[in-house]
């Protein structure tokens, strides 16, 4: 019994050591950690075409460049697109382009470079954050990253000994390990039965067996397999648990449909209106605070008539605060009107513009009908057909847990950043969606690298320390963590 106990226990732990090991071939398709950039980083020359992508994007997230440039490296967010971005430096020396990703504006200012004035002029005035501690080294692994992602080319290239190159494919090993699962579960029922087979011969040679032996049925439904089992099934819910509870809330690319079809992309994009005009609690309190219709109505008491959409989205503005735009007066006791006195007096407005603006007669009675039965579904929200004035229903598409204190103020008037910076190119969102993923990681990151705006900042000169340290030169600048932005109660109160 001792010898079958000792030859079981050594099974399982062989088994053990071969689920802990089974991803071990893999180990180099992973970036390197964090901790090792640095070192890995600054190996070798720094010459162009010598950087390594997975090193660049362990570097790439370490320094939250993704906070204001979008990953697949096609699109522009807060900053430019990077996709070949070699390209467009190739007329300059290389080193303009590590001045300009270690600190932008120190290159512009000192004249001679012709591609950091253009980028200037075109993205001005919206600052690069500043990143003095890369190595030109570090840069070009950056680049290699980018190129990568740029180039879709579904695998990493690094550099190899000797200066030669070797090719790592990056592959999902999603089926290999079910089949490795499946396989360890086959061969873990197997060594059960033969354990319970050799455990009935010791015991028949010791006349001390049972009557029969155990089936494996009767295996799987022992008080240690039921252990087992209840065991595994309490990790798994268990890390399941977590990993939904850190996602909950989470809506990173959330775009749903609003009852009107404002364009974020026609009036901050083309228009150039500033985001504070319309959600001017941004500058002054907590909440940036979703415009009432009467903001609409500083501009679209003169501007009846859409570029987009005509009278379709205008007209259920006017229906929901009683807005005549015949007479350019509210009306009185609008409050009380019922649904045919709403479609008559904004039926005849759509039909009279229509005809103004397109004049086919053909057409104008389904295009009221159409936008008529618009101002319904946008303002009654389905619920009574006859309740149209009210205020607008919007969806709300950014949302932060009840636990987490944010400030828009605070942020926006004292820290002096720009809306972008957290929802990204809104001005190009004809429909506006959420842009970054409000994480605790992704705001502790942000306040690790963003410099605090020190000079004529009237909310920060009771930092006396640090302006002394920066007048004689011992600091360069101040960041948010330095100055508590990572105090738990900050955020959690």
């Amino acid at each position: 019994m001792t010898y079958l106990s000792k030859k079981s226990s050594f099974l399982l732990f062989a088994l053990m050591l071969l689920v802990t090991t089974a991803g071990y071939g893999q180990e180099n398709e992973k970036p390197e950690p964090a901790a090792d950039v640095a070192a890995a980083a600054t190996d070798g020359a720094s010459a162009p075409g010598t950087g390594d992508a997975n090193i660049g994007k362990a570097l790439w997230n370490e320094n939250a460049c993704g906070t204001c440039h979008i990953k697949n490296m096609k699109d522009n967010g807060t900053g430019p697109a990077l996709g070949g971005v070699e390209t467009r430096w190739a007329s300059e020396p290389r080193e303009n382009l590590y001045e300009w990703i270690r600190g932008s504006q120190a290159l512009i200012a000192a004249g001679n470079s012709a591609r950091a004035a253009a980028l200037w002029k075109e993205w001005g005035p919206t600052v690069m954050q500043n990143y003095p501690a890369l190595t030109n080294q570090e840069i070009e692994h950056l680049l290699a990253y980018i190129d990568y992602q740029y180039l879709d080319l579904g695998k990493v290239v690094v550099s190899g000994e000797g200066g030669g190159d070797n090719v790592r494919e990056e592959t999902d090993n999603t089926w290999l390990f079910i089949i490795l699962g499946g396989a360890l579960l086959l061969l873990s029922l197997i060594l059960a039965r033969v354990t319970s087979n050799l455990s009935y011969m010791v015991q028949t040679s010791e006349g001390t067996a049972p009557a029969t032996r155990r089936t494996l049925a009767q295996i799987l439904t022992s008080k240690g397999m039921i252990a087992f089992v209840i065991f595994a099934l309490v990790v798994f819910g268990g890390y399941n648990a977590v990993n939904s509870a850190v996602d909950l809330g989470r809506q990173q690319e959330y775009q749903p449909e609003q009852p009107i079809k404002f364009s974020h992309q026609l009036h901050a994009g083309m228009q150039k209106i500033e985001c504070e005009y319309c959600h001017d609690g941004a500058r002054r309190s907590k909440h940036s605070v979703i415009p009432a219709a009467n903001t609409c109505m500083n501009c679209h008491a003169a501007i009846k008539y859409g570029s987009n959409y005509g009278t379709a989205e205008l007209t259920k503005i006017y229906a929901s605060i009683g807005w005549d735009p015949t007479t350019g007066k509210y009306i009185e006791g609008y409050e009380d009107y019922s649904r045919e006195q709403i479609y008559d007096l904004f039926g005849n407005w759509i039909s009279s513009q229509y005809m103004a603006n397109d004049g086919d007669v053909d057409m104008i009675d389904d295009v009221v009908e159409e936008q008529l039965d618009g101002i319904t579904a946008a303002l009654t929200n389905g619920e009574d057909d006859t309740r149209i004035p009210g205020p607008i229903e919007w969806v709300r598409i950014h949302n932060m847990p009840d636990h987490v204190y944010f400030n828009h103020a605070q942020h926006v008037t004292v820290g002096q950043l720009a809306c972008q910076n957290c929802h990204g190119p809104v001005e190009e969102m004809e429909v506006v969606y959420q842009y970054s993923p409000l994480s605790m990681g992704w705001c502790i990151n942000c306040h690790r690298q963003t410099e605090v705006a020190f000079e004529g900042n009237e909310y920060y000169q009771s930092y006396e320390r640090y302006h002394e340290e920066m007048q004689s030169g011992d600091r360069d600048a101040v960041t948010v963590e330095e100055i508590g932005g990572l105090n738990c109660q900050k955020c959690h109160y």
